[in-house]
């Protein structure tokens, strides 16, 4: 059933929750502002407070978290799978369906979620056990949001059956991963945060902050998440639901939420926050150059916001690729010889998009010689067990195999990425050998940057850094021929986690070049060194020969040129610059000098 709250009900609601709150149990706090009120409210709602165990929760939620606003079914409502607008796509029952630990998808049981993660505290008591920020949800969905703080998605790489959604973040300073509940439930998110902030305060500094937290009494939290939750509390008013929870609360532990009993302390403590509406205007001068065989370079004009860009969503072919917060990007994992239609949405601190921006047309080039080039995204990669465990994964895409030790699979990049801590990321054996190898890091959480050894059938080949940037290497002249192993290895820390993304590689058949006194049907070139730009071919059936392609050697495409010797025996090349290279044609090849 939809939440319609019409003037009616808002009457009723106000003068419910007056007539629960206790005679004059906010009076020490009238005329107060700033930290005073905050620090005052903590002593309100600390003195009295009853202490319950974690396992008490289980029969308490009977009375504060019983569906009598949607369905009306008496289920569990949980805020990570009601569905505001219609029915629940699966519901719970009280007890039964209970769990303290599951691998099954969504849907399968409800366990207890601590809205402020208890790493952050250790664990311990009284916080482990109040009610008012640990409410029933999906083991599934709780499982995802993990201890990520909450914050605007921007791309998501989870979405709950209720339109909650884990991904990288939109929130304004703040560029790592974070949990968006449904619309319906933020402000109710915002006020279990504050209230937690609140009744804790004393405690706070001895704190871990895990990207939410702001160590210290005042304001409580980090800045970006403040930001995010007060715009929260704004647009999404109290509830009926949250008031009959807060006085079935109190009704269990003898203390309430003084922000759902009187909203507009939020805006006395914190302020009010500035809520964003408009949409940057679209970015322009979108322009495509700089093609390899599987990546294209894009820079642009940046787009303008009444509070400002935070970045861009880049587009090929009206699929997601990557997102940045510059005005330049490289867009890598392409297929060889395609061509793209390019575009980019630029995102401010709101959750606004802009318009898109001008189409900018590339075409990658062609596949080094002798082999196609391979891809790994990493979007094939198991989300079971337990995404956030360091754990062996497996999985199969495009036809090879991988194999990534003490790895998690719920941090991002661009998309899905793998992320290792002391371990090795492996593929099974690799036809076409390899010329050059590309991959995408980002060290997370903490550590220090360092560097990842890179081995080809089990010989090191180079390096590859990492940082908490995003950034992107390509090892070249690697030079390897006939069936290859990747091994990628952690190697400069035994807890940095490395995040890897966009793995790519370009193969490396060996272009076979001949002897003609050995082989009536080759060909010879002169003169060697090239002069003049013309080089010229003796040879039989050269009328016959369809195509010749010109490779530099590293194996790159240079030029294709159909029917090269219909009308004569030479080929123009203007425009080859001094060096080494290769001329193929349909089955022979030949070594020749640009001077």
């Amino acid at each position: 059933m939809k939440r319609i709250l019409s003037s009616f009900l808002l009457v009723l609601a106000c003068f419910y929750t007056l007539a629960q709150i206790p005679a004059g149990y906010y009076d020490s706090a009238v005329g107060l502002t700033g930290p005073s009120l905050k620090t005052q409210l903590k002593e309100i709602i600390s003195t009295g407070y009853v202490q319950h165990t974690y396992n008490d929760l289980w029969d308490a939620y009977q009375s504060t978290d019983k569906d009598n606003f949607y369905e009306m079914d008496g289920t569990v409502l949980d805020i990570y799978s009601e569905n505001p607008a219609g029915p629940d796509n699966y519901n719970y029952t009280f007890i039964v369906n209970q769990c303290g630990s599951n691998n099954g998808p969504e849907g399968t049981c409800y366990n207890r979620e601590h809205i402020v993660p208890q790493s952050l505290f250790s664990e311990n008591l009284p916080m482990k056990s109040d009610i008012h920020f640990i409410r029933p949800t999906d083991y599934k969905v709780n499982g995802m949001r993990s201890n990520y703080p909450f914050g605007v998605v921007d791309v998501p790489t989870f979405v709950s059956q209720n339109g909650s959604k884990l991904g990288s973040s939109a929130s304004a300073g703040y560029t790592g991963i974070v949990f968006e509940p449904n619309n319906a439930f933020k402000g109710d998110i915002a006020r279990m945060v504050l209230y937690f902030v609140t009744r804790y305060e004393a405690q706070l500094s001895t704190f871990s902050t895990g990207n939410i937290l702001g160590g210290s009494a005042f304001p409580g939290l980090q800045s970006w998440e403040l930001n995010q939750l007060l715009a929260w509390h704004a647009a999404d008013p109290v509830s009926p639901e949250e008031i009959a929870r807060n006085n079935a609360s109190y009704a269990y532990q003898n203390n309430r939420n003084p922000y759902i009993d009187h909203p507009e302390y939020v805006a006395l403590i914190w302020g009010t926050p500035v809520i964003d509406t408009q949409a940057p205007t679209a970015a322009t001068n979108l322009i495509a150059n700089n093609p390899t065989s599987n990546s294209m370079s894009l820079s642009w004009t940046a787009a303008t916001d009444n509070i400002g860009v935070i970045g861009y969503d880049i587009y090929a072919n009206n699929t997601f690729k990557t997102y940045v917060t510059g005005t330049t990007a490289v867009v890598s994992g392409l297929s060889p010889s395609t061509t793209y239609d390019f575009y980019v949405i630029a995102k401010d601190a709101g959750g606004n998009s802009s318009p898109q921006s001008n189409i900018a047309q590339g075409t990658t080039l062609a596949s080094p010689a002798g082999g196609s080039c391979g891809t790994e995204t990493f979007d094939a990669i198991p989300t079971t067990p337990n995404p956030s465990s360091y754990i062996d994964r497996t999985w199969t895409s495009n036809g090879i195999t991988w194999n990534a030790t003490s790895a998690r699979t719920d941090e991002t990049i661009n998309g899905k990425s793998i992320t290792i801590k002391n371990g090795v990321l492996t593929s099974s054996t690799i036809s076409g050998g390899i010329q050059s190898l590309t991959l995408t890091t980002q060290l997370k959480y903490s550590g220090a940057a360092g560097t990842l050894n890179v081995e080809i059938n089990g010989n090191l080949v180079g390096t590859i850094p990492y940082s908490a940037s995003v950034q992107t290497t390509t090892i070249s002249n690697i030079n390897v021929t006939g069936n290859a192993v990747i091994k990628i290895i952690t190697t400069s820390s035994a807890t940095n986690r490395i995040a890897m993304d966009d793995l790519s590689w370009t193969c490396n058949s060996t272009l076979a070049t001949v002897d003609a006194t050995k082989n009536p049907s080759s060909f010879v070139v002169y003169p060697n060194p090239v002069t003049n730009n013309e080089l010229y071919v003796k040879g039989e059936l050269l009328n016959k020969i369809s195509k010749a392609e010109i490779y530099d050697l590293s194996g790159k495409l240079i030029r294709v040129i159909n029917n090269p010797f219909k009308n004569s025996n030479k080929i123009h090349l203007n425009g080859l610059i001094k060096g080494n290279y290769i001329l193929k044609t349909d089955n022979i090849s030949a070594k020749f000098i640009v001077e």
